[in-house]
């Protein structure tokens, strides 16, 4: 309880410097800022090296692609005012707005765009989120160092045209422009300040709605209109601060204390509470699934008959009714939501279940035992890791039980990490079994599916798989839809059979918005949009 009272007492304390009201009638008013907490602080927001959700919240708050999503996340015109697509759907040309400007005033051009896509690509950069860009004709041969970056697809037509030539049709290219990575960034800036440019207010220039006007680490961001957006009138108010409590009781305690306006997060304890008590309460849909990850290069999770044993010994059901609260059993990867090739079909309804809801012990103990292990006998100590985080933790102790009562194995250990540390660990593939998430980047089972290519900046459970990175290239270039899709269950279930993961539930994100504050929008591709918001009266 100590803990929760320094922490409010220490946010009213920085809230009431920041955000002061006038004492004297000469003084400015307040401004207008919405208050939101999302969770620890981004590991990055340069658009190149982001993979997380908070950092794409903020650089599509600072920042604008060729194209934006709408409300049901479809992609509209953004800083392209325009584009023509030729008759074989292979070259995109964009228009660039002539009022698109930089937060400095200075205009945005096709070379601007040019510049961030191929230092996205370029090997040096290490942009975990590369793929995202080998749709592009030669761009993942420059990624492998198989091309020079002139022979990409991308040409500066002029100061204000961008073209773009395609290895094949890909129906959500025009998703993917929208998408943090491929925003564009200033060449002269990444020169004059190098790595460091994403850490600080002064050299952080974007061109989008807001735009980073001050920064504490590890304390809160401040992010105020940007005046030369070329939409501005539509931003309603002044800015927004994101400060970052990583726990979720700490941040109930805050918002009911009226020190925040939006929260991402509460006690899982406290779901049931709220649904019946709070009309501030909103559960949100969202295209994702939470799930175990096994390191399947480390023992004893590199045979698949531990990592099959573990994944039937969950109660997926049980764990969603009593533990989670919210959200529905995960019986495979790609989430329900994500349509397939015939019109109105779900990708995941025609793909089917990979795991049951019940859990099956005799059968995860007959692997186990085939493994070597018999009723969990010489099983070796493994830790599960996870970001700091009270859910978290309660999930995991959850999932423990399970394995302690269906497989007979009471040595795993919990161990946890502040999020930039445990998202670092994940990547270096640092662990035996993590807590992991995936929220997809755009609303078609791509987003799922191409994860979990060799060499993958995303591929945590560092697995390969020659026949998979074949569908995958085969899916890039598939001539139509039923094809592509057809070919997208087949590498699904290439990596479901081998159990590189658990999956748990298919999320939904549990928030409480202060009733005053309107036009929100949170996407079920995770981020949060705050262009259209306004305090009501």
């Amino acid at each position: 309880m100590g803990k929760k009272i320094l922490v409010l007492v220490l946010i009213m304390s920085f809230m009431a410097a920041l955000l002061g009201g006038c004492a004297g009638a000469n003084k400015a008013p307040a401004e207008k800022l919405i208050r939101y907490n999302h969770g620890q602080e981004p590991e990055s927001i340069d658009p190149a090296l982001n993979t997380t959700v908070n950092g794409g919240t903020d650089i599509l708050a600072t920042f604008e692609g060729l194209t934006t999503l709408d409300e049901k996340d479809r992609p509209i015109a953004g800083t392209a005012k325009s584009w023509d697509i030729s008759p074989d759907k292979l070259t995109y040309t964009f228009h660039i707005r002539e009022n698109a400007k930089w937060s400095d005033g200075k205009p945005v051009t096709a070379k601007d765009f040019e510049y961030a896509w191929k230092r996205a690509l370029d090997p040096n950069t290490g942009a975990e989120y590369a793929y995202q860009l080998f749709y592009i004709v030669n761009a993942q041969e420059f990624n492998e160092g198989k091309a020079k970056a002139e022979d990409i697809g991308i040409k500066v037509i002029d100061d204000k045209t961008l073209e773009v030539k395609l290895k094949a049709p890909t129906p959500y290219f025009l998703n993917l422009t929208a998408f943090p990575t491929l925003a564009p960034v200033r060449e002269d800036i990444i020169k004059k300040y190098g790595d460091k440019w994403a850490l600080s207010a002064q050299s952080y220039i974007g061109n989008g709605p807001f735009k980073l006007a001050e920064w504490k680490s590890k304390d809160y961001m401040k992010f105020v209109k940007n005046e030369n957006y070329w939409d501005k009138e539509r931003v309603k108010i002044d800015g927004f601060i994101e400060t970052f409590i990583a726990e979720a009781s700490t941040m109930l305690s805050s918002y009911e204390a009226g020190e925040l306006d939006i929260i991402d997060s509460v006690p899982l304890e406290e779901i049931d509470n709220l649904k019946k008590t709070s009309k501030e309460f909103t559960v949100t849909p969202q295209l994702g699934t939470y799930y175990y990850c096994f390191n399947v290069k480390k023992a004893p999770f590199n045979d698949v008959r531990v990592r099959k044993a573990f994944a039937l010994a969950v109660d997926r059901e049980q764990f969603v009714a009593k533990v989670n609260k919210e959200g529905l059993p995960a019986t495979a990867f790609v989430p329900p939501g994500v349509p397939d090739a015939a019109p109105g079909s779900d990708f995941r309804k025609v793909g089917g279940d990979f795991f049951p809801l019940k859990a099956q012990p005799e059968e995860a103990r007959k692997l186990l035992a085939e493994a070597g292990y018999p009723n969990g006998k010489g099983f070796p100590e493994v830790t599960l890791l996870y970001n700091t985080d009270e859910g978290h933790k309660k999930r995991a102790e959850a999932v423990l039980e399970m394995w302690k009562t269906n497989l007979g194995i009471s040595n795993i250990k919990l161990s946890n990490q502040e999020w930039a540390v445990f998202i670092d660990s994940r990547q270096k593939g640092d662990f035996q079994i993590a807590r992991h998430g995936w929220i997809g980047d755009y609303t078609y089972p791509m987003t799922f599916i191409d994860l979990f290519t060799t060499g993958n900046g995303n591929n945590d459970a560092q697995w390969s798989n020659p026949e998979f990175d074949k569908l995958i290239e085969k899916i890039r270039v598939a001539p139509d839809e039923n094809e592509r899709m057809k070919l997208m269950h087949q590498a699904e279930k290439l990596f479901l059979d081998d159990v590189i993961m658990i999956p748990m539930f298919y999320y939904t994100q549990n928030s409480l918005i202060k009733s005053n504050i309107k036009g929100i929008h949170k996407s079920p591709l995770g981020f949060t949009y705050f262009d259209k918001a306004y305090f009501a009266q």
